[in-house]
């Protein structure tokens, strides 16, 4: 996929933070792209905005998901919906703010993936699945959240392998952001919490990641994924500012 022109997309939890920044750049690129998300006056403002369709509602509901694919049939399906995690140490977690994201980011994974699957979408579809450098690095301050992210991205790994062995040409890609962002509601909040317990600032903290990562860079990594030829096949591929894109393992 070389051009994004007249290419339908759809973004799940574009209205705010890092998938905004996605929804942005993938619009200056002239894609016909539908946004998926809970907050209805906000979605209604980037509806204004960017010229973009709606579609308010909660990405872990199998039926949207369901309706959505079919209706729109995407040529690019973005899965980037997800919760801001309950911070604090494990032993002061409790069972149901632990399981939050598992019970939000992998439930609404889950059921795109496996409607993506059964429709199927196109052939030569792309699922950018996001995930987060917390799947590779942990995140001791945030339950669940880090196991959770890394499910997202062995789930794309599966999907490959459906797809291959039903021949269905559709490929699912994770997408790692390798840095901690204030530009994410999740980074944001997460940052401030990690500050605090370090006894520093936020923009402190944020510069041990190095150079800043704004949404908008991140949506616009997103298109060079989408458009340059090099990462089509790539099962994983990881982004910070400091040096762009780079192939992850599976």
């Amino acid at each position: 996929m070389q051009d994004l022109k007249d290419q339908r997309v759809i973004v799940t939890g574009g209205s705010s933070g890092l998938g905004l920044g996605v929804v942005e750049a993938l619009a200056a690129h002239g894609a016909d792209i539908t946004v998926v998300a809970r907050d209805a006056a906000r979605l209604a403002e980037v509806e204004t905005r960017l010229g973009v369709n709606a579609a308010p509602g909660d990405a872990t509901d199998r039926a949207l998901a369901a309706t959505l694919l079919r209706e729109i049939r995407p040529n690019v399906l973005v899965l980037n919906a997800g919760t801001t995690p309950p911070m604090g140490p494990l032993h002061e977690q409790s069972w149901e703010g632990f399981s939050e994201p598992w019970n939000s980011d992998v439930k609404a994974g889950f059921h795109w993936i496996q409607e993506a699957l059964r429709l199927p979408l196109e052939r030569g579809s792309r699922v950018l699945v996001v995930s987060s450098g917390a799947a590779v690095n942990g995140s001791p301050m945030s339950g669940g959240y880090a196991g959770a992210k890394r499910m997202l991205w062995i789930m794309a790994s599966y999907a490959n392998g459906v797809s291959a062995e039903l021949d269905l040409g559709i490929r699912f890609q994770a997408v790692v952001p390798r840095q901690m962002t204030a530009a994410g509601g999740v980074g944001r909040f997460a940052s401030e919490y990690y500050s605090k317990r370090k006894g520093i600032t936020q923009e402190q903290f944020l510069a041990g990641f190095g150079k800043p990562l704004s949404a908008r860079d991140f949506g616009d990594y997103v298109v060079r994924i989408l458009t340059e030829a090099q990462y089509n096949e790539m099962p994983a591929l990881g982004i910070k500012a400091d040096y762009g894109i780079e192939a992850l393992g599976v």
